[in-house]
């Protein structure tokens, strides 16, 4: 007679990707710059049904080298990088403060692909970032205002009480804006394109910037 499966056991038994049926990544027909490539995938993304595509964990340091990850939310993607908004004075605010180096990872399991872009983090200008507060629904705006990410909270009450005034706030003031609302654009010097295959090894594409543009090569899996 057997136990029950160990964790490890249930974790190794466990689906990756939905096999058959990955898309590929073909390198000799990637576009020139890895904005371009992004686009493409997201969009397959956002067609295939995928929850929450743009979503991506945002990885910073602090001055002191220890790194953190949390869940943010993509909002734009031009020439100047990858864009993604928070306060200045919260823990992702005040890493890039001290350490613009940052990275982004996208992952979408149904279809077998992961996203790494690398590079630095710069502040947007103050009205980028007031448009891009106003554009929030006011409950999201309402939560920009409180403006006490990740400092310790005594009870959900409390949080109830400072929410439900800054909602009151921004309810009587359509054009309220928290003050260190920030936009900050995630300025790529690498882009890593992994794809999942169905029967054989997974395919890393690797857009490197050069100062003069983007140079392409594959990584071994």
């Amino acid at each position: 007679m057997t136990g029950p499966a160990t964790l490890r056991e249930r974790l190794r038994a466990l689906e990756t990707f939905p096999r058959p049926g990955l898309p590929e990544l073909d390198p000799g027909a990637a576009p020139t710059t890895p904005h371009e490539l992004f686009g493409i995938w997201l969009d397959e993304a956002i067609d295939a049904g995928v929850l929450a595509p743009h979503a991506v964990v945002l990885s910073t340091a602090d001055v002191a080298g220890n790194v953190h990850a949390r869940t943010v939310i993509l909002k734009d993607v031009t020439d100047e990088g990858w864009w993604f908004a928070s306060q200045s004075s919260g823990p992702k605010g005040r890493d890039l403060e001290a350490n613009p180096h940052a990275a982004m990872t996208f992952l979408w399991p149904g279809l077998g692909r992961q996203v790494r872009v690398s590079g630095t983090a710069s502040p947007a200008d103050p009205g980028t970032s007031r448009a891009d507060f106003l554009a929030r629904p006011d409950l999201s705006r309402a939560a920009g205002l409180v403006n006490r990410q990740s400092e310790p909270l005594g009870s959900l009450a409390e949080y109830d009480a400072a929410f439900a005034a800054a909602l009151d706030a921004v309810t009587a003031d359509p054009r309220l804006v928290a003050p260190e609302w920030t936009a900050f654009a995630l300025a790529p010097t690498e882009v890593e394109f992994w794809q999942a295959s169905d029967d054989g090894p997974h395919v890393r594409l690797l857009y490197r910037e050069d100062g003069a543009g983007w140079t392409t090569g594959l990584l071994w899996p």
